[in-house]
C-alpha cells in the first residue's frame, strides 16, 4: 500500500527542503519533492514537523527495563523502547560473557534478524578487551584474541555478526582483524590502552571503527595522543560518540566534530535504564545502579553504559555542542549507516532508499517514527481523503 508524507521541512545529509512530500511503496522510497504531490493509499500531514531518515544506532545493549543478552522478550521489549525514540534500526550489542553464553545469543539475534529487517545484526563488544580498560565488562570473561574463539563466533550467528570491538594491542588481534575483516565484520578499535601507533596499525589492518571515543581508552596526551587522534587522523574511520553530556564533554565534542565532522556517529550505548526510571539494573553479570540517568556499576563510579536513546543524541548534538542540524541528523543516519557498507540504502530520504523516518516538532521531539514503510509509533496514518 502507497503512503504521502507531505508539508514537511526535509533535512537530511544532503540538505534541507522545505514543502517536501515522500511517497512510499512497500518499504521502499518511491518518489520525492517539493510542492504538488502525488495520490496515494495513505497520507500523513506532516505541515510544521521535520522529517528526517530513521536514526540507526551502531551500539546499544538495552533499553525500557530491558537487556539485549537476555533472550528474545527481552531483545523485542528493549527495541521497541528505541524505536519509539526513532531509532528505526539497530546493532545488537552483547557485553563480555562465557562464549558459550555468546553463541547462543547470537543464535538468538539471528532468529529475530530473520524476522525483523530492522536488527542489522549482532555487535561484540567483548571479549577481546584489555582488562584494564575493561570498563563495565566482567574480567572473568576477557580472553586474548584467539583464532579459533572467532572462528566459534562466527559460525554461531551464520552472518549476523556485524561488528566486534578488539584492543588491538593484544597478542593475536591483528590476526583476528583480519579474520573479521575476511568475513565482512566491521572490526572497532575499544577497550585498549592501545598507542596511536597500534590503533593506526588495527585501521590499515582493516579496523574502521573507534568504539565510544575516549572511554575505555587512553585521553589525548601532548607526548602521547593515542588512539582517539589514530582515529580522527584517518578519513577511513568513523568515531563512535556517547553525546549525553557525561561520557564527553560537549567542548570536547565539538572538537571531535570540528576534526572528523562527517565521520561521527553518535550512538546510544544504551543499558537497560534507558527510556526507563533510576534503580538497579544488571548489565551482562554485573550490577548497575542509576541515579539522574547516570549509570555506574554499583558501588564504584565506573560508568556502565548510558540511559540515552538516538534522539537525546541529537537534541545535545544541537543544543549542548551547538552542532548545526544537518550534521547533527547525518551523525545519527547516513554516518552509522556508512559505517556498515549501507549507505546505499539507509541514511536518506531520497528514491530507492528504505522507507524510514523521523517527524520532529520544532523542539527536536519524536512526533512520528516510520520504519520499512510502517508507521511504528502511536499514531495511525489517516486514509487519503
Amino acid at each position: 500500500m502507497s503512503m504521502l508524507i507531505s508539508g514537511a521541512r526535509k533535512l537530511d545529509a544532503n540538505g534541507e527542503q522545505d514543502d517536501f512530500w515522500m511517497l512510499v511503496d512497500g518499504d521502499s522510497i518511491t518518489a520525492t519533492g517539493q510542492g504538488e504531490a502525488p495520490d496515494a493509499a495513505t497520507r500523513v500531514d506532516a505541515t510544521g514537523k521535520w522529517l528526517v531518515p530513521g536514526f540507526i544506532d551502531l551500539h546499544g545493549h538495552g533499553g525500557g527495563g530491558h537487556v539485549f543478552d537476555d533472550g528474545p522478550d527481552e531483545i523485542e521489549a528493549a527495541l521497541a523502547t528505541h524505536r519509539a525514540h526513532g531509532t528505526t534500526r539497530s546493532v545488537i550489542s552483547l557485553v563480555a560473557n562465557p562464549v558459550s553464553a555468546l553463541t547462543s545469543s547470537l543464535a538468538t539475534i539471528a532468529e529475530i534478524a530473520e524476522r525483523d529487517p530492522l536488527v542489522l545484526g549482532a555487535h561484540l563488544e567483548g571479549p577481546f578487551l584489555t582488562p584494564a580498560r575493561r570498563g563495565a565488562h566482567n574480567v572473568n570473561f576477557l580472553l586474548q584474541p584467539s583464532m579459533e574463539v572467532a572462528r566459534e563466533l562466527l559460525d554461531a550467528g551464520n552472518g549476523i555478526l556485524r561488528q566486534v570491538t578488539i584492543a588491538p594491542e593484544l597478542p593475536g588481534a591483528l590476526e583476528v582483524i583480519d579474520l573479521l575483516v575476511e568475513h565482512g565484520v566491521t572490526v572497532a578499535v575499544g577497550h585498549t590502552e592501545a598507542t596511536a601507533e597500534q590503533a593506526a596499525a588495527a585501521f590499515d589492518r582493516g579496523a574502521r571503527l573507534l568504539t565510544h571515543a575516549f572511554n575505555a581508552m587512553p585521553g589525548i596526551h601532548h607526548r602521547a595522543p593515542g588512539p582517539v587522534v589514530a582515529a580522527l587522523a584517518d578519513e577511513r574511520v568513523t568515531v563512535e560518540l556517547i553525546l549525553d553530556g557525561l561520557h564527553v564533554h560537549p567542548d570536547v565534542a565539538s572538537l571531535v566534530f570540528t576534526k572528523a565532522l562527517n565521520r561521527v556517529a553518535l550512538v546510544t550505548d544504551a543499558m537497560a535504564a534507558a527510556g526507563a526510571a533510576d534503580g538497579h539494573y544488571r548489565l551482562g553479570s554485573l550490577n548497575v545502579t542509576v541515579r539522574n540517568g547516570l549509570a555506574v556499576l554499583s558501588g564504584t563510579d565506573t560508568l556502565a553504559g548510558s540511559t540515552l536513546t538516538q534522539d537525546a543524541a541529537l537534541r545535545n548534538a544541537i543544543t549542548l555542542v551547538g552542532l548545526d542540524a544537518r550534521a547533527a541528523v547525518e551523525a545519527v543516519t547516513l554516518t552509522p549507516a556508512r559505517a556498515l557498507g549501507l549507505e546505499h540504502r539507509h541514511g536518506l530520504l531520497a528514491e530507492g532508499f528504505a522507507a524510514d523516518a523521523v517527524l520532529l516538532d520544532s523542539d527536536w521531539q519524536v512526533s512520528s517514527v516510520f520504519a520499512d514503510g510502517r508507521r511504528i509509533g502511536a499514531h495511525e496514518t489517516q486514509p487519503a481523503a
